[in-house]
């Protein structure tokens, strides 16, 4: 099995390398059935985060007909900061960093990622809303960082995107998770899926971390009113 985490300029490190770590740990427990790469949709190169100066290398492209997973981080940076501000002189903004990802060649990588039968979409926080600002999800249950309120989620509604208030929301074969942390919380679940709970719990243990929460489906009997 191959796993590839896009990374993009402007990419929030947490959303990409938590995963990253988690699916690299599963490499560790399966012998060697699961690989991960860091990518982009160029190619091998050094990809600055938006948390200056931290940057990251990628060491190959991103290749929807190889990899089985596809795993599409968020952007970090300014929220409500002014552009005038100081920390605007030092720090670009998420909705910047997201515009610029969106006209580069990743748009048209993901559109055949996600059209794929065999390929498996994962995204942490604002990944879903470049799949949603694309047209890519429309109609799809997906969640994105919604922590202080849920602007973020009605963003993804006014994409046509079916918007749950959850932390990893499983939708088959696209998977969302709502921010930060919450993407190791993904990739525990992406293994459980993959590999069953002994490997997930392995790779748990190792890191030391507990998931949080259920993971959010279309099934089972819809709770009353109360």
């Amino acid at each position: 099995m191959l796993a590839q985490v896009v990374l993009f300029d402007g990419f929030d490190p947490l959303d990409a390398l938590g995963p990253y770590e988690v699916l690299f740990a599963g490499g560790l427990f399966t012998d060697g059935d699961l690989t991960v790469e860091v990518v982009t949709a160029e190619g091998p190169r050094d990809v600055p985060s938006g948390t200056p100066p931290l940057t990251v290398r990628a060491y190959g492209r991103l290749s929807p007909e190889r990899a089985d997973l596809i795993v599409v981080p968020g952007a970090a940076g300014r929220i409500d900061a002014p552009d005038d501000s100081d920390l605007a002189r030092r720090v670009d903004s998420i909705a910047r960093h997201v515009e610029r990802a969106l006209g580069t060649e990743l748009p048209g990588l993901l559109k055949e990622a996600v059209e794929r039968p065999d390929t498996t979409v994962a995204t942490v926080c604002a990944g879903s809303l470049m799949l949603a600002a694309t047209g890519l999800i429309k109609g799809r249950h997906a969640t994105t960082h919604h922590t202080w309120n849920r602007d973020d989620l009605k963003l993804l509604e006014a994409e046509g995107v079916r918007a749950v208030d959850a932390r990893v929301v499983d939708d088959g074969d696209l998977v969302t998770a709502s921010g930060l942390v919450s993407g190791i919380d993904l990739g525990i679940h992406l293994l459980e899926r993959s590999y069953g709970p002994r490997v997930a719990r392995a790779a748990e243990k190792l890191l030391g971390h507990e998931r949080q929460g259920l993971v959010w489906r279309a099934e089972g009997r819809v709770p009353s009113t109360i």
